[in-house]
């Protein structure tokens, strides 16, 4: 098994744990600030799918670089687990799946990145095309559009479309935005609603939430085999409407506005684009509750608490794992002595028939050397060949492996090759 496979499988289980970890200090920190203002929550949930990025992938850098004998240390780290808990079949098992793990982890993510590619070209198909509206309805929203802009403090022009693929205005791009909104809502839609539904685009502009809602396709493509990575990642779509709605609200100056252009909204039935920024994403009705009647804002020290909540706990388990990795690096696995083993007797059936093949054998080493048991791990059918190569390993002398400078017994792995020279 080659030593990048290795790290990676052993980065995608080991995030098992912890995209576990940050999912539960997360949801105890979100539960905390339940009251407090959409912009910490929204920062706390950010935060944690941050961590979920970066803790394994400075796991995987770690273990690339580390130097051979630590690499060594850490694969037989699982021997003495195995040993110690006395299930060693259930962890070997585990070990030679690694390669099948790090396969179908590259295979799905591929798909769900043709599937994000896909959905980038379509939003940049969309808008190429020419807007499916009178020339005076895209010339008048195009400058509604624009006084939007200004009152929002954006400089870059936001291009406008009407298209008639979507139910909702959907905003897309970071250097130069679009917003695109449906045909039917320009036809059939209240102008001051509608200018309000625009407002709440321009909010997700002025925030570059595209950006941030392009990281968590990324995250959410390498990581989607673990529930708290997509939970998290739809905590943080919610709070990010939130704060878009409360936004707009402020430079409408009108909640109740926003409000009923809400509830317009959700007579259309429409999945927004996950690459895409769309005014009905979320709880609808949650956010027109929370337009309507706001929550009583808890004190913003319980925003720093929580913080530093995160902050502590990440620090202690990456204290713990970094500690378990110096002491994986002291230990050492037994070594054969190749000049005290004999050449394994060829059995005389076998011979005659010309029989050949491979035989993996595991082999329990004692604290003197002395192989104390051996199993087939892998054979080609020929029982003669397997037996003759377990009386063969049981001639050999070994090293015994070492934990904390001292001998220990350890299970190790050879493999004997029968061919015809």
């Amino acid at each position: 098994m080659s030593a990048f496979i290795f790290a990676l499988g052993m980065t995608l289980m080991h995030f098992l744990w912890q995209g576990l970890l940050l999912g539960c200090v997360t949801a105890a920190a979100l539960t905390l600030l339940r009251n407090s203002r959409a912009e910490y929550r929204y920062l706390i949930a950010c935060s944690a799918l941050l961590a979920c990025l970066c803790w394994p992938l400075f796991d995987l850098v770690q273990r690339l670089t580390m130097d051979t004998e630590s690499a060594n240390a850490s694969l037989r780290n699982f021997e003495w687990i195995a040993a110690t808990i006395g299930d060693e079949e259930t962890w070997f098992t585990l070990l030679n799946s690694l390669r099948g793990i790090v396969g179908v982890w590259a295979l799905c993510a591929a798909i769900l990145a043709l599937r994000m590619i896909a959905g980038l070209l379509w939003i940049d198909r969309t808008s190429r095309q020419p807007s499916n509206c009178q020339r005076h309805e895209q010339l008048h929203w195009e400058a509604e559009l624009a006084r939007l802009a200004e009152r929002f403090g954006i400089r870059r022009e936001v291009r406008l479309r009407v298209v008639d693929t979507l139910a909702s205005p959907v905003t897309a791009g970071w250097w130069r935005p679009i917003v695109l909104v449906p045909a039917t809502l320009v036809s059939g839609m209240p102008a001051e609603l509608l200018y309000a539904l625009l407002a709440h685009e321009m909010a997700h502009i002025k925030r570059h939430d595209y950006l941030i809602n392009l990281l968590q396709n990324v995250i959410e493509t390498l990581l989607f085999y673990h529930p708290a990575v997509w939970w998290i990642s739809n905590r943080i779509r919610i709070e990010r409407e939130l704060i878009a709605d409360d936004v707009a609200a402020r430079q409408l100056g009108e909640p109740r506005r926003l409000a009923i252009a809400l509830s317009e909204l959700e007579k259309h039935h429409f999945s927004p684009h996950q690459l895409a920024q769309a005014a009905n994403g979320g709880n609808l009705i949650m956010r027109i509750q929370h337009l309507l009647r706001p929550a009583p804002q808890a004190l913003n020290w319980k925003a720093a608490i929580a913080m530093i909540g995160v902050a502590i706990a990440c620090l202690s388990i990456y204290a713990e794992a970094t500690a378990a990795d110096k002491n994986v690096s002291n230990k050492t696995t037994a070594l054969v002595n190749f000049s005290t083993c004999a050449k394994p007797r060829w059995p005389q059936a076998a011979l005659k028939e010309s029989r050949t093949g491979t035989v993996q054998l595991g082999f329990l080493v004692d604290r003197h050397g002395k192989v104390k048991n051996s199993r087939i791990d892998k054979s080609s059918g020929h029982s003669d060949l397997d037996e003759a190569s377990r009386i063969g390993i049981e001639k050999c002398t070994f090293k015994p492996a070492t934990r904390a400078g001292k001998p220990v017994e350890s299970w190790t792995h050879l493999q004997y090759v029968w061919i015809l020279e």
